[in-house]
């Protein structure tokens, strides 16, 4: 009875999900086309108004971690009433905001809100699905986040077209439609016994922000603050009696190793939603408000295939899936390094199978990693893995961003006939490289386990 009801719920609570992330993602997304409203409403520069994205991203990766760690001593339903509530309070402020100053501010509490979600987004199927479905739920989940990506811009570019850029702020009030369900099909938990190490916490919070913080303004001083932070964080998890993060679960190979992958994929998976506009702008010579409509489909494809990623996990495998994946994100990456500068209708259909590869991908790495992780360590690891994507995605543009900026003269694909794409035909090239790369890596640690076969019933971590 107890497993029906549990079955029950976790169907119930997997489509709640999927519309709180479908908000959250398109909040995180939606201020990016208003920003020089913003900047001109306030008589701001571009440093300055970049924050309104910024730190909600910022807090937002140094969330996910912290709420994943309080998932695994708090209930999870009160983790994510007060989450909400929260969000919604910060879309309260930044609606009513008069100055700058309270415009960011309600962002900064929208994040802190908002970071709940990711945290528990790869919790619920962990904890309401056994491993041979677990892939499904993760696949339902992902559709939420493409359909959220697909939406974001399409409704801020409708309402800012017909209402105040504020109203954008409005859109997070609907999630706490989502908390009476929550709080009715989350189970009544029992939580793990134990201090919450606010220390580590706020060390780890410190090192991340520094990281970022670090890489977007290419500071040397911000730099050496985050080698600090990172030593001191170490060795508080190492002297602490309850650490924030126990050194010992990083000596789980599987773990370690499928971080690594997943921060890499991640990285080489962001070309496709940060190098893609500049591709259509600076090279097709697209209006900026025409990239939508190329870009649009692949997330709609994603959303509807999300699912069916999901259950070839759960019937097939984990590798199965990411061998599947890595063949997608290979030929989209060759694709678009041959024709990069050709007609934008090819590079939409390139990017279709660029992003159901990246899905697809994280459907396949966060079961495989879910897998490897104690059920008492599921919330900070899962954490983890999200804090690293956000992590991966700021590097990486930070690292693309420097070499279309530096050019290139030569195309290391013979086959590439436009001088203006070189730059972006070299990149491709090389993530093509660091994806067989990957998948060679992977089936040395994973790729020879069983189809759902758990760190358990392998005898344990490594």
């Amino acid at each position: 009875m107890q497993a029906e009801f549990q079955s029950h719920a976790g169907d119930k609570l997997i489509r709640i999900l999927v519309f709180t992330l479908m908000i959250t993602v398109m909040s995180a997304t939606m201020f990016n086309i208003v920003l020089p409203q913003i900047r001109s409403d306030f008589h701001l520069t571009l440093s300055q108004v970049s924050w309104v994205t910024s730190a909600y991203l910022l807090i937002y990766a140094v969330g996910t971690v912290i709420y994943g760690k309080l998932a695994d001593s708090c209930k999870l339903k009160n983790l994510l009433t007060f989450g909400l509530l929260l969000f919604a309070c910060g879309s309260i402020i930044g609606f009513f905001a008069h100055d700058y100053g309270t415009v960011l501010l309600g962002r900064v509490v929208q994040a802190v809100g908002a970071a709940v979600v990711p945290a528990t987004s790869t919790l619920i199927p962990i904890r309401y699905f056994p491993p041979e479905k677990r892939g499904r739920a993760l696949g339902i989940s992902m559709t939420g986040m493409a359909i959220g990506s697909a939406l974001g811009p399409v409704i801020a570019a409708v309402l800012v077209s017909l209402l105040d850029w504020r109203w954008l702020f409005c859109i997070p009030v609907f999630t706490l439609v989502a908390v009476p369900f929550y709080r009715k099909y989350l189970e009544e938990e029992k939580t793990a016994s134990g201090k919450m190490d606010w220390m580590g916490g706020g060390l780890l919070a410190a090192t991340v922000a520094l990281l970022l913080l670090a890489i977007t303004n290419q500071s040397l001083f911000l730099a050496l603050g985050f080698v600090l932070a990172l030593c001191l964080f170490l060795i508080r998890i190492r002297t602490a009696a309850e650490p924030f993060i126990r050194p010992g679960l990083f000596r789980s190979k599987r773990f370690s190793l499928g971080l690594a992958i997943a921060f890499l994929m991640t990285g080489g998976g962001y070309s496709l939603y940060f190098l893609s506009p500049q591709l259509l702008v600076n090279v097709n010579h697209l209006a900026p408000g025409m990239i939508g409509f190329f870009m649009v489909p692949a997330a709609v494809v994603t959303a509807f295939l999300g699912r069916k990623g999901g259950r070839l996990a759960d019937k097939k495998g984990n590798s199965y899936v990411f061998y599947m994946a890595s063949a997608l994100l290979l030929t989209c990456f060759a694709l678009l390094s041959t024709f990069a500068g050709v007609s934008p209708v090819f590079i939409a259909f390139f990017l279709i199978l660029g992003n159901v590869g990246t899905s697809f991908m994280m459907i396949a790495l966060s079961n495989a990693i879910s897998q490897s992780l104690p059920k008492e360590h599921a919330g900070v690891g899962m954490g983890l893995m999200s804090m690293l994507n956000f992590i991966a995605g700021a590097l990486s543009a930070t690292l693309y961003s420097k070499t279309i900026d530096g050019g290139s003269e030569i195309s290391w694909n013979l086959l590439q006939i436009h001088p203006g794409a070189y730059a972006y035909s070299n990149i491709y090239s090389a993530l093509g490289i660091l994806i067989m790369c990957l998948t060679s890596l992977y089936y040395i640690q994973f790729g020879r386990v069983k189809p759902n076969q758990s760190a358990s019933e392998k005898g344990g971590h490594e």
